[in-house]
């Protein structure tokens, strides 16, 4: 019996510079007009918005509802449906947070805006020559973590996948690496990683998205979930620790609270069977037990459980 052809992915639209740079522009008409009201009252209007999605975009719904399903089984409806309101609100502040943050946050106030628990190992690391690995998730203001680590002036890289629209990308880049963060693409990026970490520098990885068929499977939540290998194979290689870091917003305010939940220190993985697999477990779960004490701060629509475990795919076909 022939094979089926199997479906090729929809090729990706080449850019359109004209409608690209229209949407730039749109971005600064609407920020002159943001920059006339104050944080708290955009912060309102954020919510608002993040309300309106929860309510139109069906599939972001289902999905969230669903994800929350699984990882709550013991929870009633409303209380399901409220979380994942509630994490699509945070979702619309946290674009006003990312827009309005360098025009707030400087190195005398910072203090106004968040307070931290548990760094000072973590600080001790990132001033030493050694070089340390960050680990964060989509969990309340995660992009505020890197830019405060510019202000106060450590030498950290933010590795991340650029946004399509390149002008959009460029402004938000420049915004950040003012304050004294630095971009690097996440295509490329394993190249420079050798010096980066030779020079004693942070690496700070966004690292809860799903890996694909080439991930390997942890349990997170009570499923199995696909996470990229590359954060422990480089801690390993490298001999480096890992600090796993979140970011709670208080309130619906412009305020934050930032933890190091775990640091894992290599002498920690040395006796392991399997390092690579103990490594991404642990800070895997690590992001579940800070998500589990307000999981209304985390992005339910996320597909984090898209790829199935090739057990699970064979039964399921």
């Amino acid at each position: 019996m022939a094979e089926k052809p199997r479906k090729r992915k929809r090729d990706r639209k080449p850019p359109n510079i004209v409608v690209d740079w229209l949407a730039y522009a749109a971005l600064r008409l609407a920020l002159l007009i943001m920059y006339r009201f104050s944080v708290d009252t955009n912060l309102r209007f954020g919510k608002y918005l993040g309300s309106l999605m929860w309510k139109h975009y069906d599939r972001g719904r289902r999905r969230a509802l669903d994800n929350l399903r699984a990882s709550y089984p013991e929870k009633d409806e409303q209380w399901l449906i409220e979380t994942g309101q509630r994490s699509f609100q945070q979702i619309g502040m946290l674009v006003i947070d990312i827009l309005f943050t360098p025009r707030l946050v400087n190195r005398k106030n910072w203090c106004d805006y968040s307070k931290y628990k548990n760094l000072e190992h973590a600080k001790w690391l990132m001033q030493g020559e050694r070089g340390l690995l960050m680990v964060a998730f989509h969990y309340g203001n995660f992009e505020i973590m890197g830019y405060l680590m510019g202000v106060f002036g450590f030498d950290v890289y933010s590795i991340a996948r650029p946004i399509d629209n390149r002008f959009i990308n460029k402004y938000l880049y420049g915004i950040r690496e003012r304050a004294g963060q630095k971009m690097l693409d996440k295509k490329g990026a394993a190249a420079k990683l050798d010096d980066l970490i030779a020079g004693g520098s942070t690496l700070c990885f966004v690292a809860d998205q799903d890996a694909g068929k080439k991930g390997i499977f942890v349990d997170f939540f009570g499923r199995r979930a696909s996470t990229y290998k590359s954060i422990a194979l480089v801690a390993m290689q490298h001999n480096l620790p890992i600090g796993v870091v979140g970011c709670r917003r208080v309130g619906d305010r412009f305020f934050f609270e930032i933890e190091v939940i775990r640091l894992i220190m290599p002498q920690e993985w040395a006796d392991k069977d399997d390092p690579m697999r103990w490594i991404t477990q642990e800070y895997v779960k690590a992001t579940e037990d800070f998500i589990r004490q307000d999981p209304t701060q985390y992005w339910w629509l996320h597909r984090r459980w898209k790829t199935l475990p090739k057990r699970e795919r064979k039964a399921k076909k």
